[in-house]
């Protein structure tokens, strides 16, 4: 395969890993809008709000795991494509709830899909760039995240935000639309290919192998630092919208926020990758974990419209500049025969984080603390995860043979 050949594969995985994360980015968005529409209609108090939340996310662990395992197996495109199909049809299923029951196993079956996307688009776009280019390849497609949040938001901010089913109707019928993109262009991981012609010997390892040559201590620290990461923002992802209005800001004004903290969070994930391919990793580190400290004080600090304009536009940037970290380091961390399984089984492990997030921040608000009181009790898990991935940098684990020499 010539240069240009490859360059033009490379920038047309880029592309469409970028647009399928657009949906994730908008249907995780989605479900925040909805809320307010929903607690109405199904007189929903907040533990049950927190529930629905958290029963998608529930949803995206057994998704990463089983997704990135197949696509180890199968291949990176047509697992992609079927989580793709699968939550976009329980997308447009939630739409069509009819009680709180229904409402969350439609939930679950949509998170089940976005879980098992997110760890290949991880894998595909990483294999698919220069070893110089692998952090910003991820950060570059994982923006896509915040961007599709922030087309939700935009939405949420409209009259048509009023109507949740809408939301979910345009979060089904696109998705099925992206996956015949998807099989029509998505071209399989070159790397994959070469490693499933030489033989699949070393696959036969599974989840075992992520232990092996002295890769239980940086394993086990990323899983750390992507719990308490995804705690935080998927907290923010679900209730920031909530939280504002508890706090006496109109709905418009809480969407214009939300709208921010997405800009925010696509910057902070180009900011991440491109600090990370440079090396420069103990400023990546101060900028996603320090920064998200300062921003969720400002959030809860109860100052005008500028404040929360500022902290929210902060809040996005930090928090998505710590997961995109966290996603490009991954890669970096295990070979090709075991890579999807590896960034699948650390993004389940963020999931139960996520899972977490939500259901306290339910919890906290029952008990009277309010936003403030839920902001705050996000801090210490952001200390321990900047510790960890300081550690994991310290020690240099973030480097695999396929990542030049003069990285090590």
């Amino acid at each position: 395969m010539n240069t240009s050949t490859t360059q033009r594969t490379m920038y047309l995985t880029f592309f469409l890993c970028f647009l399928t994360a657009l949906l994730e980015g908008f249907d995780l968005q989605a479900a925040g809008i909805a809320a307010p529409g929903m607690k109405g209609e199904f007189a929903l108090s907040p533990p049950m709000m927190g529930w629905f939340f958290s029963l998608g996310l529930v949803g995206l662990l057994p998704g990463a795991l089983v997704g990135g395992w197949l696509a180890d197996r199968i291949g990176r495109r047509w697992i992609l494509i079927a989580s793709v199909v699968l939550f976009g049809i329980f997308s447009f299923a939630t739409a069509h709830a009819w009680s709180y029951g229904s409402l969350l196993v439609a939930r679950f079956f949509t998170g089940l899909g976005l879980g098992a996307a997110l760890p290949i688009l991880i894998a595909l776009s990483s294999e698919a760039a220069t070893p110089q280019l692998r952090a910003t390849a991820v950060s570059l497609t994982y923006c896509g995240v915040p961007l599709g949040g922030m087309l939700a938001a935009i939405l949420g901010a409209t009259e048509y935000g009023t109507d949740w089913r809408l939301i979910f109707y345009i979060g089904g019928v696109v998705p099925v639309l992206i996956a015949l993109t998807l099989w029509l262009w998505l071209p399989e991981s070159q790397e994959f290919k070469t490693q499933a012609t030489q033989g699949r010997a070393e696959q036969g390892n599974g989840l075992t192998a992520l232990f092996n040559e002295r890769r239980t201590t940086p394993t086990l620290l990323l899983w750390l630092a992507c719990f308490f990461t995804l705690t935080v923002l998927y907290l923010l992802l679900n209730w920031l919208p909530t939280l504002l209005v508890g706090q006496g800001f109109s709905r418009e004004q809480a969407s214009i926020v939300q709208i921010l903290f997405n800009v925010g969070g696509a910057l902070g994930s180009l900011l991440s990758g491109r600090l990370m391919d440079k090396e420069r990793y103990v400023t990546a580190v101060v900028v996603a974990y320090l920064g998200m400290l300062l921003a969720l004080a400002g959030l809860g600090s109860n100052g005008g419209m500028t404040v929360m304009l500022i902290a929210g536009f902060a809040a996005g940037l930090c928090a998505l500049a710590g997961q995109a970290l966290l996603y490009a380091l991954a890669p970096l961390l295990y070979p090709v025969n075991i890579r999807a399984t590896g960034v699948g089984v650390s993004v389940a492990v963020g999931r139960l984080g996520s899972i977490s997030g939500p259901l306290a921040a339910g919890q906290i608000l029952a008990a009277g603390a309010g936003a403030t009181g839920v902001l705050m009790a996000a801090a210490p898990g952001l200390v321990i995860a900047s510790g960890a991935v300081l550690y994991l940098f310290s020690r240099r684990y973030a480097v695999i043979p396929a990542v030049p020499a003069s990285s090590s």
